[in-house]
């Protein structure tokens, strides 16, 4: 991976003169991260330290790079002319961000940042000398897809004075130096065992951290792209991650991150590292517990509620047959449980391959929106009579192989239908499992399934619960018809969805393609009143029209139209609304998460919420995560979730606090009051 790095950084150097040379011919000349040399003293006093910073701009969607770019990238280089009695320090760089392209880890800055260099001016310097500071500046410029060398020649006048300090320069530079790494001023120690780095940096336990990252500012400390784990010990952090190649023993430097571009410069040692304690063990049963209790949450969902119904039903035709219960049971627990053990490991493959996604990312694919209008489409019909099918409840083969078999079917169905919710207590533990260690992360996911199936569980286990259920009769029929009535909203919702998407041509494809469903089901419906099959004939067909639907999709989302509700989440205006002292209210939805629609139509979007953030200024953001956007999933794994919703709120001049899962007017009102 170095050698990679190492001829990047060599035909870079060879050929950006070339490269700059065609960019005026191909671009404009215009770089894709605009670069420009202040001070923050125009009169710098000799004798004394100034500061100069290159205040840096990537155009959205493109990067810079750290001192130390990771796997892939290049730094800045600087060559500088200065006059007599004039020294520039080396470039002191802000804490980087973390960016996981295709394997490669990347440190980088994906908003506007500062690096800084310290300025002296000699004693002897008369006042008054002018003092021209030129410097030719290399670096490189990336997106996802492609990197650009750029480069420009910089000039700033000075002149020797008093080093007076405007207010407006003194904010500036106060700002970037809020992200340059403080000196931890006590050493750390590290040991390596068995190609694994362990680290002990001292940290008080009543300090913050989040989001802690360790960058090496040489090569050989750690691999780049591998996990990190943090735990914390009383007064320090233990950092463990695999060790880099060629790691030779002897005093290494290290930025530690602890919280949004904040962070520690470190010096550690070889020394002894305390064995790590039972805090991953901790975090793994508070995650697992916060699982549980969402997937039990999750059964009052308008898209499972009804199913959970049938199978209740089915247990109140089933009588006493104890073993038949238990195995559709089990069944149908197994079929939840490995569909969110095969979700969760899906997501966990594809975030190591670089990808930036979170809990419920299949709902971002219009495809899967579609498969599940159908899918609900078919469920509600069942309910309403019109045709049977024995997966969901509309047979009586519950003690045969049937009977099992479509009760595991329609566990899988549960649980791929109530991704898009996530309860109060499910976003901190699907947060966790995306940092935990693989095996700890996918018992996370199966504890979801758990949850998920536990109440039919306890029916199938429990006789006392089974005998208070009613006994089957005619109010069966017109309780199941009943029951469509929510399935049949679910599959409205997700008309709507597939809108909000792909915009009004593929409401109309999935209007035409759930109409066409709903004949061939009719039909179907008609030859079983005569004894007839056709079951296999129409699956067939709906394979076929779900695939050729999918085909007809737009491609691009509608154009965005503007928001009454607030402004579009960017990270850069979030930083400058907080350095400007303006409280801010924070919020991640998506078109798919109920909670975030119940929660909006209940306190957010309500009359008096809106006086009064108007009243005390507050800027209210919003993230939509509707469609997949890595910039908003970044940021929520920085706050440790993996999906919405997540609120938040800046009061001005303190750190996020975040609010609960459910909200109300009055826990919003009361933040400014």
């Amino acid at each position: 991976m170095r050698i990679f790095h190492v001829l990047l950084m060599t035909m870079l150097l060879l050929f950006a003169p070339a490269a700059a040379q065609a960019q005026g011919a191909f671009g404009g000349g215009a770089p894709h991260i605009a670069a420009e040399l202040t001070a923050e003293s125009a009169v710098p006093q000799p004798g004394k330290d100034a500061a100069i910073a290159f205040s840096m701009t990537p155009e959205p969607g493109w990067h810079g790079y750290w001192q130390n770019p990771g796997d892939a990238g290049l730094g800045m280089t600087v060559k500088w002319t200065l006059p007599k009695g004039v020294a520039i320090g080396p470039l002191r760089y802000p804490v980087p961000e973390t960016l996981l392209i295709s394997g490669l880890m990347n440190h980088v800055y994906e908003g506007p940042y500062g690096v800084l260099a310290k300025l002296t001016v000699a004693p002897d310097v008369p006042l008054g000398t002018k003092l021209p500071i030129r410097v030719r500046a290399d670096w490189l410029a990336c997106t996802d897809k492609v990197c650009v060398p750029e480069g420009a020649d910089l000039a700033l006048d000075l002149i020797a004075g008093d080093g007076a300090i405007l207010p407006g320069g003194r904010a500036q530079f106060d700002g970037w130096r809020s992200h340059l790494p403080r000196p931890l001023g006590s050493e750390a120690s590290y040991a390596v065992a068995d190609g694994r780095l362990r680290l002990s940096v001292p940290f008080p336990a009543a300090a913050s951290a989040r989001d802690v990252h360790l960058f090496a500012l040489a090569d050989g400390l750690t691999r780049y792209a591998a996990p990190q784990s943090v735990t914390r010990q009383g007064d320090r952090l233990i950092i463990e991650t695999e060790a880099g190649q060629g790691l030779k023993s002897g005093p290494v430097q290290a930025v530690l991150r602890t919280g949004d571009h904040v962070g520690f410069l470190l010096t550690a040692r070889p020394g002894a590292v305390p064995a790590a304690r039972s805090a991953t063990a901790q975090t793994v049963l508070i995650a697992l517990g916060g699982a549980l209790l969402g997937g039990l949450l999750l059964n009052i969902m308008p898209c499972v509620f009804p199913i959970l119904g049938l199978k209740a039903m089915k247990l109140a035709r089933a009588g006493g047959d104890e073993r038949a219960v238990r195995r559709e049971a089990w069944a149908y627990s197994l079929g939840i449980i490995l569909t969110c053990l095969a979700l969760g490991g899906l997501l966990l493959g594809l975030r190591a391959a670089g990808a930036a996604v979170g809990w419920a990312f299949q709902l971002q694919d219009p495809r899967i929106i579609l498969l599940l209008l159908l899918l609900v489409t078919a469920i509600t019909l069942n309910l309403a009579g019109l045709f049977e099918l024995s997966a969901f409840g509309g047979g009586d083969r519950l003690a045969g192989k049937g009977g099992a078999t479509g009760a595991f079917w329609t566990g899988a169905l549960v649980a791929f239908v109530a991704t898009p919710c996530t309860g109060p207590f499910m976003g901190a533990a699907m947060g966790a499992a995306l940092v935990l260690p693989i095996g700890a992360a996918l018992a996370i996911f199966a504890g979801l399934g758990l949850g998920l199936a536990l109440p039919f569980l306890a029916l199938a286990h429990i006789p006392a619960l089974r005998t208070r259920l009613p006994k089957p009769g005619p109010w069966m029929g017109r309780l199941q018809k009943i029951l469509a009535i929510p399935m049949a909203l679910t599959a409205l919702g997700l008309l709507w969805l597939l809108g909000q998407q792909r915009g009004v041509p593929a409401i109309l494809l999935g209007l035409g393609a759930a109409a066409a469903l709903a004949i061939g089901l009719w039909w179907l419906g008609r030859r079983q009143l005569h004894g007839r099959r056709g079951g296999l004939a129409v699956a067939c067909a709906a394979l076929i029209l779900f695939a050729g639907t999918a085909i007809l999709l737009p491609t691009h989302a509608p154009a965005a139209a503007a928001s009454e509700k607030g402004v579009p989440f960017d990270e850069a205006r979030l930083a400058s609304l907080r350095a400007a002292g303006k409280p801010v209210f924070l919020y991640f939805t998506a078109d798919w998460c109920l909670t975030c629609k119940a929660n909006e139509a209940a306190a957010i979007d309500r009359d008096e919420t809106r006086a009064a953030f108007e009243k005390a200024g507050v800027t209210v953001m919003v993230g939509d995560w509707t469609n997949a956007d890595p910039a908003i999933t970044r940021f929520l794994e920085g706050q440790g979730r993996s999906g919405v919703p997540l609120y938040l709120w800046y009061a001005p001049g303190r750190e996020a606090r975040t609010l609960p899962q459910l909200l109300t007017p009055a826990t919003l009102t009361a933040l400014v009051s």
